[in-house]
């Protein structure tokens, strides 16, 4: 267990970093145009903070004690395809929560 005074000092240093880093962009920059190397880069930010947090989750699920489990591998394909195929988000979602629930009732 955290202390709690530890706790009560991280949480607003952090609530005040995280507060700078945003008005960095936010409130500094103000109107002004981002570079175009910057905002060519920003756009890839999405695509690639996402694969990072579902990958722990596919490759060392909880769930099995951290081992690689056949059922999320094949909804984590399951719903990269169809997201590639369709370009629905909701679609992916919904085909790689079906292969989920299929493959974990098939398998045990």
């Amino acid at each position: 267990m955290v202390d709690k005074t530890q706790l009560w000092t991280v949480m607003p240093l952090m609530a005040v970093g995280t507060y700078l880093i945003r008005f960095s962009f936010l409130g500094m920059l103000g109107n002004r145009p981002l570079p175009t190397w910057l905002t060519r880069a920003l756009r890839y930010t999405a695509v690639g903070v996402l694969p990072a947090l579902v990958a722990p989750g596919v490759l060392w699920p909880v769930a099995t004690g951290g081992q690689t489990d056949p059922a999320r591998l094949a909804a984590a394909v399951m719903t990269l395809l169809v997201g590639v195929i369709t370009r629905s988000v909701l679609g992916a979602i919904i085909g790689g929560a079906v292969t989920l629930y299929a493959c974990l009732a098939l398998v045990g």
